[in-house]
């Protein structure tokens, strides 16, 4: 293993992927098998923070208070009623951020700079991010060693993502040399329909390696479970869902263990 922890992004700026439900149950997973895991919802929807089972707006603090320096990023970590699994939750006036660091000095650098000192204490810190390219995303790809892609089954599956690309190139040329994307996770997969085989047969060809050997299957249970305040991995153990983000967990766990040789 790597002798600090790993940081990723669950990055795409295309809404509705499973970006959210990803970064929560791959935090969820790593967490059940003992591993030290810190989620950072930086969407301002705060979904990743509600699907841990709190409400964004009954926290003593937040990801935002921590980014206007009103709070240290110490006292933003919380509990997260789970053995092993800790979170920094997000806030509405997240959605302010791109205008509120409009002048600030280096200001896609801010969340690399708080969070590489907790990469000592955490084996794996996943960031959910919003589903656009604005600050929030671009900080997020500076600070992340690696990238987890979610990419629904569907026929415009690969639309935007051109852009989603070019922004990567950019962010590794000039901020982040080492930035990689780990996995693509195809997601919300109906084996009934033909269109299901095509689009990953097509992500497949485009990607190639970098997909991932899971596919997230269309499952009640993985939609249900956030109303729970629960990732699926929890709420239904036994469900297809939560099967295939066991198994997509231990892709990135065995990826990054390979990295670190």
């Amino acid at each position: 293993m790597a002798t600090t922890g790993w940081l990723l992004a669950v990055v795409n700026q295309k809404g509705g992927v499973g970006k959210t439900t990803t970064a929560v149950n791959l935090a969820a997973e790593l967490a059940a098998q003992g591993d030290e895991v810190l989620l950072v919802d930086a969407d301002p929807q705060a979904n990743a923070t509600s699907g841990l089972g709190f409400s964004p707006t009954n926290l003593a603090h937040n990801l935002f208070e921590v980014l206007q320096d009103e709070c240290s990023i110490e006292e933003a970590i919380i509990p997260s009623g789970r053995v092993h699994l800790h979170l920094i939750p997000a806030s509405i006036d997240l959605a302010g951020i791109d205008l509120l660091f409009a002048t600030r000095i280096a200001r896609e650098t801010v969340l690399r700079t708080l969070l590489t000192p907790l990469c000592e204490q955490y084996q794996w810190i996943i960031i959910d991010t919003p589903p656009s390219l604005g600050l929030l995303t671009i900080n997020a790809l500076v600070a992340a060693n690696g990238l987890i892609v979610p990419l629904q089954c569907e026929y415009y599956a690969l639309e935007g993502l051109s852009r989603l690309m070019q922004t990567i190139d950019l962010v590794r040329q000039h901020l982040n040399p080492s930035l990689e994307i780990w996995k693509v996770l195809l997601t919300m997969y109906d084996s009934r329909t033909k269109l299901g085989e095509q689009v990953e047969a097509e992500v497949r060809k485009f990607f190639g390696a970098k997909v991932a050997r899971t596919v997230i299957p269309r499952n009640v249970r993985v939609g249900e479970a956030p109303s729970f305040g629960q990732p699926v991995v929890e709420y239904d153990p036994r469900s297809r869902g939560a099967v295939a983000y066991k198994a997509f967990a231990q892709e990135v766990k065995e990826y990054g263990a390979s990295r670190s040789r």
